[in-house]
């Protein structure tokens, strides 16, 4: 998400600020910003929009010094401004932030009733408020960080500056990266390695919990509990190009593996694992609305729309209302029939997609009420719509969309139980324990990712196949059309998903011994029809893939492969399949040679109709 650079040494560092910057910008940023210790008062350039603005800032207002921060901002908390652009400065104290600050809503009010006077949206800015009101009580720098930080909830990367002690850059992290990097005449401080890789290679990598305490010719490492800590230096043999996807071979890959991290950022401050209760505030979704709906249409494109038809298995499961999936591109050309009884939500990772933001102004004009489920903070959609809930996915480099999709898939969830707990269709009881089980969801992606090594060499052995079929049912249905999807886009292999009850009404006809069909079997109620269905695709010679949380015999008796996922309920089982299902298309892709991270004919971002 956002991008962070810091450094400290005997040479000026706002040229080496803005290229750390421009070398993280593969992240994605809407704003950008730095502060400079110049004679010992800290000066802050920032502005919205790309580094070129900065640059041009800079040229009319330069700056100059030996200690400085930098930060390319992805917004979460404010729309993109030059006011909620990073570094936030407060009174001596200059702040950049990549993570999110779930409890600064509670503690914007409590500095707001102190007389603090707040400048920004940010979450932010709320942590230079707190360092800075420890430094006017007398604190010292790391005393004044350390007590702000007990008072914080949430994950962060935070890079600090202290006019009051110029000499001197604090770092500390919790669930969002930072690393620091030992240069002859510097010490630098970076959210990735691209941005000191030009530099320096001897880096050292944080951990949860830690501070640096970084000086022109010294540092040390703090752990939570004050004691200083021998850090490991690693030395970094990434070219650039590799350090920018962080070692993996494509962006594609690398964002495959940040899904449980994007989950964890999606759901986290929005949940109670003590009540059962959900917080969705920015949907503007109020009791007298919810209880007025008779209906909810999804609208997206694409991943998106079948994210939606997912999504479609929730709602009228946990809300018990009638719920439709329409495609952007065909909602607006027939007259839906939705009114101010109707909440309409649409879809889409850029909230830019043309069709997605048409079908949104047709249910405009009937009265419904928009609520965007989006990845960027602002985007058209956004602000077009009467609420927004935000996936937290960070940016997406890779045409084909994967983090974004499962952070969907989870938004989705969230609001299912939101919405099912104010029209009384389940508990808190009942929603603490689907909680209970999405907070355990990432540790099982991870698992899920840990068959990559099995998936590959599955993909080495049908990576020359013409033709592929894919089979769910139910909830799993979707994501075998996403499967083969993923598929189709990047390996350009012909592929079709099938709910597989279909199959024998046209796809069987397709299926020999050069067909390899992909089946997505989770244990529960059509477990038992899968079984039937693959039976019928064994018959034929048809070479059977099985994807499963379900390893018994019964099942690897009929399969040439199989591909185990963790259980979970079956809500969440979609998310687990979906894993298996990325990795294949791109392990296949990878052996054909195709260009993965920007497969022909594709573009991110569909804004043209």
């Amino acid at each position: 998400m956002c991008g962070i650079i810091g450094h400290i040494g005997r040479n000026d560092c706002v040229a080496l600020l803005v290229e750390g910057l421009r070398r993280l910008e593969y992240r994605g940023y809407d704003s950008a910003g730095i502060a400079v210790v110049s004679e010992d008062k800290i000066e802050v350039r920032r502005c919205q929009g790309k580094l070129v603005q900065l640059e041009t800032l800079l040229r009319d207002e330069p700056v100059q010094g030996l200690v400085g921060i930098g930060h390319t901002r992805w917004a979460t908390h404010g729309p993109p401004s030059d006011i909620n652009a990073h570094p936030h400065k407060i009174g001596p104290i200059a702040v950049v932030h990549n993570g999110i600050i779930e409890n600064y809503l509670p503690l914007k009010r409590q500095l707001l009733e102190m007389g603090c006077q707040i400048h920004s949206e940010t979450d932010t800015e709320i942590v230079a408020q707190l360092i800075n009101n420890q430094v006017e009580a007398g604190a010292s720098f790391e005393e004044a960080v350390t007590e702000s930080l007990q008072v914080i909830e949430g994950s962060y990367a935070l890079v600090i500056l202290n006019e009051r002690e110029p000499d001197k850059l604090i770092a500390v992290r919790k669930e969002s990266p930072l690393v620091l990097g030992l240069a002859s005449d510097a010490f630098l401080v970076a959210s990735d390695i691209p941005a000191i890789l030009g530099h320096t290679r001897e880096v050292i990598f944080l951990e949860d919990g830690e501070m640096a305490i970084l000086s022109e010719d010294s540092f040390e490492v703090r752990g939570a509990d004050g004691e200083t800590r021998e850090k490991e230096v690693s030395h970094i043999t990434w070219n650039p190009v590799m350090a920018e996807k962080a070692g993996y071979t494509h962006f594609m890959e690398k964002e495959i593996y940040e899904q449980p991290r994007a989950v964890i950022d999606t759901f986290r401050g929005r949940i109670s694992e003590s009540s059962g209760e959900v917080f969705l505030d920015d949907t503007n979704l109020g009791d007298d609305l919810i209880q007025s709906l008779n209906k909810i249409v999804i609208v997206a494109c694409g991943t998106s729309y079948h994210a939606g038809l997912v999504g479609k298995f929730l709602l009228e499961t946990f809300c018990g209302l009638p719920v439709e999936v329409d495609l952007g591109s065909e909602f607006r050309y027939r007259d839906p029939i939705i009114n101010s009884q109707t909440l309409q939500i649409l879809i889409s990772q850029s909230g830019e997609t043309a069709d997605t933001l048409a079908a949104m102004r047709e249910g405009s004009k009937k009265g419904a009420f928009l609520l965007a489920i989006s990845n960027v903070v602002g985007s058209s959609l956004v602000r077009q719509s009467d609420g927004v809930l935000y996936t937290h996915a960070g940016p997406e480099i890779g045409v084909a969309s994967t983090k974004a999709f499962t952070t969907q898939l989870v938004a989705l969830y969230l609001l299912s139980l939101y919405i099912g707990i104010k029209l009384g269709k389940i508990s808190l009881k009942e929603s603490q324990e689907c909680i209970l089980e999405l907070v355990k969801l990432p540790k099982k992606m991870e698992a899920a990712l840990g068959e990559d090594q099995l998936i590959r060499a599955i993909a080495r052995e049908y990576a020359n196949a013409r033709d592929f079929l894919y089979l769910g049912r139910g909830i799993n249905y979707p994501i075998a059309l996403e499967g083969a999807l993923k598929l189709k886009e990047i390996s350009y292999i012909h592929a079709e998903g099938y709910a597989a009850g279909e199959m024998k009404h046209g796809p069987i006809a397709l299926i020999d011994e050069h067909m390899p069909v992909v089946a997505v079997v989770s244990r529960g109620l059509t477990f038992e029809k899968m079984l039937s269905n693959m039976e019928e695709v064994k018959a034929r010679q048809g070479k059977i893939i099985a994807v499963s949380d379900n390893g018994g015999e019964e099942l690897l008796d009929k399969v040439d492969a199989h591909i185990p996922v963790p259980a979970t309920t079956p809500f969440l089982a979609p998310i687990l399949f979906t894993i298996p299902m990325q990795l294949l298309a791109y392990h296949v892709a990878v052996f054909r040679g195709t260009d993965v991270d920007q497969p022909r004919n594709l573009a991110k971002s569909v804004t043209v109709e």
